[in-house]
């Protein structure tokens, strides 16, 4: 359930801002990614060295979670920080749908499949406005915990788009579909529909992706007054005996061209360090293919509701917020 806060929208904004503004803004440099494998000490090095590279250079806060089924590769940045999730929150919604149908011994009806497939195929928001209002905040959170997700918030006052999350709490997301234990049963058919988000919206983790691989992606790129824009992007990648799951999330972002550029870079440098040797199926995304219009996740009506300990968290330290495979 979002939380109750005691103080005014408006003096909320108003010391948020205040705060916000007395803390130094995080760049995408300023912090180190942590990467280990097991049994391959030299890919971690390798992973570890690329992503620091992919960085260099770019503004912004970035923080990402990669982890390898076949070599139990992870990689961990900015673990902590906090993002308003915008469109990438339709995972959780059709999680949270797959899950009440399986828990009522029923599939989905033709309407829940009428509205989730244009929510993540096209990233809908009337769809996804009607999802989560038929599932209900309790059965999100009920999702949230069956994944394992620790610092995941749903979005107050009905803003879905608000939601808080982190990239470790993403990349469980995209654990349940992945994980034959899981609590869901119709993951091949959500990773079919991510599968399938139509070209426009494939940006992002695909970048640098190799020949004989399939990306079941979900995208979310949001404009707001601070911190400017939120580019994420999260996927799960599958083929050639191997699946992987990597996000991305970011916000400060000067426009929507230059974060998802930065995702990219992060996500071919994962992509080459994995998949040494492989041919490249599909490189970064042209400047003018990148609309730079809003996924309109969160209407501009809704409020800034800043809290700086949600946006600054911790510094992603591995060892306070270990990636849980």
């Amino acid at each position: 359930m979002p939380h109750r806060r005691t103080v005014t929208l408006a003096a909320a904004a108003l010391l948020g801002a205040v705060l916000l503004s007395a803390a130094p803004t995080a760049t995408a440099a300023e912090r180190t990614p942590i990467c280990r494998a097991p049994n391959n000490p030299a890919l971690a090095k390798q992973l570890t060295r690329d992503l620091r590279a992919a960085l260099a250079k770019r503004s912004g806060t970035v923080s990402l979670a990669l982890y390898d089924d076949r070599t139990r590769a992870s990689c961990v940045l900015g673990e902590g920080i906090r993002y308003d999730s915008a469109s990438i929150v339709k995972v959780l919604i059709m999680e949270a749908t797959l899950r009440r149908a399986e828990a009522w011994g029923r599939p989905l009806t033709g309407w829940e499949r009428r509205n989730i497939r244009p929510m993540i195929h096209s990233s809908d928001n009337m769809a996804a406005s009607r999802l989560w209002n038929d599932v209900g905040q309790p059965s999100l959170a009920a999702t949230l915990n069956r994944a394992g997700t620790t610092r995941t918030s749903l979005g107050p006052y009905g803003y879905w788009g608000l939601t808080r999350t982190t990239a470790a709490d993403q990349l469980r997301l995209l654990g349940a579909l992945t994980n034959p234990h899981s609590f869901l049963k119709s993951r091949s058919y959500a990773l079919k529909l991510m599968g399938e988000v139509r070209k426009d919206q494939r940006w992002g983790v695909t970048a640098g992706m190799p020949r004989g691989l399939r990306a079941h992606l979900k995208n979310g790129w949001l404009p707001r007054a601070t911190h400017g824009w939120r580019i994420h992007s999260i996927g799960v990648f599958t083929g050639s005996g191997r699946t992987y799951r990597l996000a991305v999330l970011s916000h400060d972002n000067p426009s929507m061209s230059y974060g998802v550029r930065t995702v990219e870079r992060v996500a071919q440098a994962v992509h080459r360090g994995l998949n040494k040797g492989r041919a490249i199926a599909r490189g970064f995304t042209p400047a003018d293919e990148i609309s730079g219009r809003s996924d309109g996740s969160v209407p501009p009506r809704a409020p800034e509701l800043p809290d700086p300990y949600d946006l600054v968290g911790p510094d992603g330290d591995a060892a306070a917020f270990p990636v849980v495979p």
